[in-house]
């Protein structure tokens, strides 16, 4: 099974949460995005439970929740997304997007 050491060194979110990363382009979901913990920094969450594999790692911006990837073949990042926990931001080393699941859309 991967595990990810450097996530937990990660930044728990920008350093003006709430802005759009893509000026004229709103998104109502913003709103959701909290100064988050991430609440296993070793891995997907639920892969971590079942054992099983993960290609990417991806941070819920409401609850900190970590789940894995499209590219993985449990998707549990987009298990995860709701109108309520909708927009994430990569775990991956270098990357500093963010998507929402509701709009398929970088934020």
């Amino acid at each position: 099974m991967e595990s990810s050491p450097w996530a937990r060194n990660v930044p728990h979110t920008r350093t003006n949460p709430g802005a759009n990363m893509f000026p004229g382009i709103h998104d109502p979901h913003i709103t959701r995005i909290r100064s988050v913990r991430v609440r296993t920094p070793q891995g997907c969450e639920e892969c971590l439970s079942l054992g099983t594999p993960w290609v990417h790692l991806r941070l819920c911006l409401t609850c900190g929740h970590v789940g894995c990837c499209d590219s993985s073949p449990m998707r549990h990042a987009r298990a995860h997304a709701t109108e309520l926990h909708p927009i994430v931001r990569s775990l991956e080393p270098g990357e500093d997007w963010r998507w929402c699941y509701p709009h398929e859309a970088f934020v």
